[in-house]
């Protein structure tokens, strides 16, 4: 399905090698080019905020006081174990104007539980009127709903701050590391969003791709949704024409689908994610 089977294409053929990729890593043109953005801004910026990190203090993610360098080698998603403390390996943008302290999680959630009720209702009364009825005339029926459905709930998320999404990459075991590598780098360098993370071990010999997140602070700005996929382009992890070679690309999932469980094959008939990368970045199905 869309959202959770989307796989990059990336033609590594060798797994991430630390201490090959950090000795040539100072003079890797994206990375010379990263530096001297950054460092410009930092230099027309006064004054200066104080760094940033919603995960401080937390194990699992990088801490302010560590190297982007030190904290790939501490937390290395290729063999780090998940557990109660480590459900996923976080890295947050220590520049990042949104700060989010203020968002109604829980009151989004009560209220978006109650649309997803009267939309339940309205629903079963057509479907009830309509039995016998050819299932595409019943389809018909309720796609102006759904639609309104999930005009109503990105609204309500909106109303209660609760505005954050992500871009989801699904690299392959093999290529986790080097992909996280990037993304880590670039989130700390303003290249990217607000923070993002990644799937440690599961530790059962799963071999399915890993989940990379890559989130920006609202789903309704699209300026800034399409110019960070356009980054993640830019860095090499995911081709225009899709994953693998298939015309499908990456997607973009709001944080309040998460939470409402929004997934593939939903009771609701919703789709999970807002946004596919081919279509902001005006890709041509074949």
């Amino acid at each position: 399905n869309d959202d959770t089977k989307a796989k990059l294409e990336e033609g590594v053929e060798e797994r991430f090698n630390p201490t090959r990729y950090w000795s040539n890593h100072p003079h890797l043109i994206p990375v010379i080019a990263a530096r001297s953005r950054a460092e410009s801004q930092a230099a027309s910026s006064s004054p200066s905020k104080p760094l940033y990190n919603p995960y401080e203090t937390r194990l699992c993610a990088r801490q302010l006081n560590e190297s982007v360098e030190e904290f790939l080698k501490r937390l290395p998603p290729l063999t780090t174990a998940v557990s109660l403390e480590c459900p996923w390996i976080f890295i947050a943008n220590p520049h990042a104007s949104s700060r989010p302290t203020d968002y109604d999680q829980g009151g989004f959630m009560h209220d978006a539980e109650k649309v997803l009720e009267g939309f339940t209702k309205e629903k079963n009364k057509i479907e009830t009127y309509m039995a016998g009825k050819a299932q595409a005339s019943i389809t018909r029926k309720l796609t102006p709903l759904r639609k309104a459905l999930e005009e109503k709930l990105l609204a309500t998320a909106k109303q209660k701050g609760f505005t954050s999404g992500k871009w989801m990459l699904f690299p392959y075991q093999e290529d986790v590391n080097m992909q996280w590598a990037i993304v880590a780098e670039a989130t700390v360098n303003r290249e990217l969003g607000t923070a993002a993370k990644v799937a440690p071990d599961s530790g059962d010999g799963d071999r399915t791709p890993r989940l990379i997140c890559v989130y920006t602070k609202d789903f309704s700005d699209m300026d800034d949704v399409k110019r960070v996929l356009e980054r993640i382009v830019e860095l090499g992890l995911v081709k225009k024409k899709g994953a693998v070679g298939e015309a499908r690309g990456i997607y973009y999932k709001a944080d309040a689908f998460t939470e409402l469980g929004i997934t593939s094959g939903n009771e609701w008939g919703l789709k999970p994610s807002l946004y596919a990368s081919k279509d902001l970045l005006g890709v041509e199905k074949k």
